[in-house]
């Protein structure tokens, strides 16, 4: 089948930032002229590969099958024309991550490597590390860094451990007089716990350990962020549930002690094995 590969750039810068506005302003063409590459492309397939909305841009199955083997192929290009000139590295790093771990994490990894190769653009997809998954396997980033264990981690992963951690029950000590220290988990449950939303990794993890000790866990306030469950309970509202490494020895918040320890996670960077990792994700994973 004779197809222009300028059709499938089109098709690339499309499908990759889910927006024929944004790949136009990437490809330096008009919008009506992506537009118009894409249906050319569509009728030549004789397949639908977007579902298009007033306001968003999705990929169709056989859109998705298509990005899998276009991707490598215009990044290989991409790669072969840098080394080539003899230019520095340049090109785009996607990541995925929660703004947790982007914030007490990854930031001092996106400084090192911006610093290493100014020229690569780095783009930063945020979510919750079940969403990351999801993210990983449609091919919207390159790489993500999540909480482990993840129960939608599939078997087509490479997994890489970069931090062991622990999950600790904080508060503010003179919001509460706890009447036995160290806390048990029954004790907790007699105080308002503040904890990240049900689709996220750290409930699921949280809810199983307890119902191990044959508890109920019952939330008084669910949220997506850790910081502004820290910040809720500096404030008094209640005990928060975070990563170790979010406190910091000045917080007002202090640890509770416990008698039962929960046990400890890892942040994990995983790739898609059934997609090649790009120039600029090599690079970045050397830094660990």
């Amino acid at each position: 089948m004779d197809i222009n590969l300028e059709l499938y750039k089109v098709f690339y810068y499309v499908a990759t930032t889910l927006s024929f506005s944004e790949a136009s302003r990437q490809l330096f063409i008009s919008q009506s002229a992506v537009s118009q590459s894409v249906k050319t492309l569509e009728k030549k397939l004789g397949h639908t590969l977007f579902i298009r909305s007033t306001k968003k841009v999705f990929l169709t199955p056989e859109g998705e099958l298509l990005l899998r083997h276009v991707k490598p192929a215009i990044q290989m290009l991409d790669e072969g024309e840098s080394l080539l000139s003899g230019d520095t590295l340049k090109g785009q790093l996607r990541i995925g991550a929660s703004d947790t771990i982007c914030r007490y994490f990854l930031i001092e990894y996106f400084r090192k490597f911006h610093q290493a190769y100014p020229d690569v653009r780095v783009k930063v997809t945020n979510s919750t590390s079940i969403g990351c998954v999801e993210l990983l396997e449609k091919g919207q980033v390159d790489l993500i860094v999540c909480n482990s264990p993840n129960s939608r981690l599939g078997t087509h992963t490479r997994v890489q451990v970069l931090k062991d951690f622990h999950d600790i029950f904080v508060a503010d000590p003179n919001c509460f007089a706890f009447r036995h220290l160290p806390c048990s988990f029954s004790d907790l449950m007699q105080y308002p716990i503040l904890m990240l939303s049900s689709k996220s990794t750290t409930s699921e993890y949280l809810y199983h350990t307890f119902a191990l000790h044959d508890l109920k866990l019952l939330p008084e306030v669910e949220l997506n962020s850790n910081d502004l469950l820290m910040d809720l309970a500096r404030i008094g509202l209640g005990i928060a549930c975070i990563p170790d490494y979010m406190l910091s020895p000045a917080d007002s918040l202090k640890p509770i002690p416990m008698t039962e320890v929960l046990p400890s996670r890892q942040l994990i960077m995983v790739q898609n094995d059934n997609l090649p990792v790009s120039q600029a994700a090599e690079r970045f994973l050397e830094l660990f």
